[in-house]
């Protein structure tokens, strides 16, 4: 049974599946979705201090190279081929269900969220643990409105999140059958409820497609992109922090907070830098990818520790 968590921000016949195929203009004034401009602060350089130089700059990746370049293991373990594999990939219909610690459960399907939620677009730098980086303009809502709908109760202290599992489309989960699936993910409350953290449900103006993590996933732009999860089914309020798929692989490389963090390289290779896809030279990594407003998150945290 589906229930909506909150008052629609617009008519729902403004925001429907059809709405969502129209032109990048079209979208973006049937989303009631904000102006780009709003947004751009967002990804603008946050250097703490260690000035970044001026040939830098951050300029969205293509949107051809965010579709042919992904990482997504359900599928492929190809970056390069996971958007052929996916493309039959089934996202109708679907529902998240929003339970555990919570007051008012909920089963959404996406129609209801996009009802109920105004898009807005979110550009972010993205940083991957494998040394890489994008600049994506995603379009979604912060997921601390939605765990404002379902109140969480004091005792909940983490989210926990989870994938779709569906082998028999994703020839990844058969044949990586040592992964414990589905791909599972947690934050800490504090970190789920802060502004930057969004639900994303489009990309470049459009649904996200499959390749990205359709229909809808999280995006947390201060972690490395492992922690933003694609195709989320499930999101459960807890008291314990969850087990989470690549900490569950291998502890000693990928934690459970998974800051970006340039003083803390990978046991295989150094996070100093980065390459962002379309570029040539090299990078240096910033704290946090730049996003200090997320600093006092961990204050009496030993950084280097808890990576």
């Amino acid at each position: 049974m589906s229930q909506a968590l909150s008052k629609p921000t617009q008519p729902r016949d403004e925001i429907t599946p059809k709405a969502l195929f129209l032109s990048r203009r079209q979208f973006l004034k049937a989303a009631g979705l904000a102006s780009v401009g709003t947004f751009l602060a967002a990804c603008a350089p946050s250097t703490g201090g260690s000035p970044v130089p001026s040939a830098f700059a951050d300029e969205l990746t293509s949107k051809e190279k965010a579709l042919s370049f992904n990482n997504y293991y359900e599928f492929s373990l190809s970056k390069t081929s996971v958007k052929d594999i996916a493309a039959d990939f089934s996202t109708q219909p679907w529902q998240v269900t929003i339970d555990g610690l919570v007051r008012n459960p909920a089963v959404l399907s996406l129609e209801d969220i996009l009802a109920s939620y105004e898009q807005e677009e979110h550009i972010y730098r993205m940083r991957c643990v494998e040394g890489w980086s994008m600049v994506l303009p995603w379009m979604g809502f912060s997921l601390k409105q939605l765990l404002k709908a379902v109140e969480p109760l004091p005792e909940a202290r983490y989210v926990a999140f989870q994938s779709v599992l569906r082998p028999e489309e994703m020839p990844g989960q058969q044949s990586l059958d040592y992964y414990p699936w589905p791909y599972m993910e947690g934050l800490r409350l504090d970190e789920a409820q802060h502004d930057l953290t969004i639900l994303a449900t489009g990309l470049y103006g459009e649904p996200l497609a499959p390749q990205n993590g359709a229909p809808i996933r999280l995006v947390v732009p201060w972690k490395y992109g492992f922690k933003s999860l694609k195709a989320i089914t499930h999101i459960s309020l807890v008291e314990a922090q969850p087990p989470t798929l690549w900490n569950s692989l291998a502890a000693n490389e990928y934690g459970f907070y998974a800051n970006v963090n340039p003083a803390v390289d990978h046991p295989r290779w150094s996070q100093a830098t980065e390459i962002r896809i379309g570029e040539s030279e090299r990078r240096p990594t910033l704290l946090f990818n730049g996003y200090d407003e997320v600093a006092g998150l961990y204050e009496g945290m030993d950084l280097r520790e808890n990576f």
